[in-house]
């Protein structure tokens, strides 16, 4: 079930939908993959498309951690107990594959204007978030030489030293908004992905009353474990509306509670979040869990992400860093660039029967968990 090009990913994940019965929707890229196949965001709805109650499972927002999400997508389609329980409860399922389909084809988190698709959520008729502390570490993560040499990686290690990891994770993957040729750049304008999710909410989603929605990602945290992360969004607060803000608040904490009473298992498998600490992840601004209130504001979204870990921080920041070396040295030699590609697959997925069995079972849990909470949802 698990695929090491998009086009097999693609053609294993629209078999499993299609043995199943389930109707396909297709958000075709504009651009080809490394291979020259055809790209696209991916919709498989597996229900009565009018169905109150709905589950969204959607991958590859970082395009090269699909190879995982696809994986996991397929595994949920070929367990016909879990899809037998889903359709007696009446409740429908949407599978979105490849949000990012063009970083999934050639193993980059990036989409193809070099955004990063979870800090890309952004109002951009307001001022963009500021990030000076990526401009301390972004003259050292790009030398001139690749492989880095010594005298770089040194450098590397003092500012760790003297800044602290938190500060350098931070610094670097919190997102900035102002250098086009770097890393995790949310953009100055909606990428394609961007549209194209909005479109599958609108579709697909908007018209449910409640929605159960898993977001699956990896290259954090320890190998093989999936973190569970709260995610809500709403629109910005405005702060003069005291009424407003405290309806938003409340929702928010509904959703929690929700996402807690489905997913942590009594504390087995608590949920973190960004906002307070908890996560292995960096404080994020745009990202997706921001769209589900945009675009399906009349429907109660109870949202999580999975983090899948895989290597640890350094070699998948060191990972990155020959990612996007070689978007600036396109004609550096084939066998460099083929290696920085490959590093990218290894950072975000673990070809190992240990790992993928740990992802498939948390994932497919979680899902079990998702429909459960639906049916006992009033």
């Amino acid at each position: 079930m698990f695929a090491t090009t998009y086009a097999q990913a693609r053609t294993l994940f629209l078999n499993a939908a299609r043995a199943v019965g389930a109707t396909l929707h297709c958000e075709p890229h504009p651009l080809k993959g490394v291979e020259g196949e055809d790209l696209a965001l991916d919709i498989a709805v597996l229900g009565d498309a009018a169905a109150p109650k709905r589950v969204l499972l959607s991958s590859g927002v970082h395009g090269v951690e699909g190879y995982c999400g696809s994986g996991i997508q397929i595994a949920v389609l070929q367990d016909a107990a879990l899809l037998a329980s889903a359709k007696a409860a009446g409740i429908t399922l949407i599978f979105a594959h490849a949000v990012n389909p063009h970083g999934f084809s050639f193993r980059r988190r990036a989409t193809h204007e070099n955004a990063d698709l979870n800090r890309n959520f952004q109002d951009f008729s307001k001022p963009l978030p500021s990030n000076t502390d990526y401009d301390v570490a972004a003259p050292l993560l790009f030398p001139k030489v690749w492989p880095p040499e010594a005298s770089n990686q040194a450098a590397v290690g003092a500012l760790i030293a003297s800044k602290g990891m938190p500060w350098l994770q931070q610094a670097i993957s919190g997102g900035q908004y102002h250098d086009p040729q770097g890393i995790f750049y949310g953009g100055t304008a909606p990428t394609w992905s961007n549209g194209a999710l909005r479109r599958v909410l609108r579709s697909h989603c908007a018209s449910a009353q409640q929605l159960a929605w898993i977001d699956l990602h990896t290259g954090l945290g320890p190998s093989g474990h999936g973190e569970r992360m709260f995610g809500y969004g709403v629109e910005k607060l405005n702060d003069s509306n005291a009424i407003e803000h405290s309806k938003k608040q409340a929702a928010k904490q509904s959703a929690f509670t929700r996402a807690n009473a489905w997913w942590a298992n009594n504390g087995a498998t608590p949920l973190t979040s960004t906002e307070d600490g908890t996560s292995v992840s960096a404080a994020l601004t745009g990202t997706i869990s921001d769209v589900g209130a945009q675009e399906c504001p009349r429907t109660e979204i109870t949202k999580m992400t999975i983090e899948y870990g895989t290597v640890p921080p350094l070699a998948v920041l060191q990972a990155m860093r020959g990612d996007q070396w070689n978007q600036l040295h396109p004609q550096a030699p084939a066998q460099l660039r083929e290696a920085n590609s490959k590093a990218m697959f290894n950072a975000f997925f673990t070809d190992t029967d240990e790992w993928k069995t740990a992802v498939v079972q948390q994932g497919v849990q979680a899902f079990e968990q998702a429909v459960d909470g639906l049916c006992i949802a009033a």
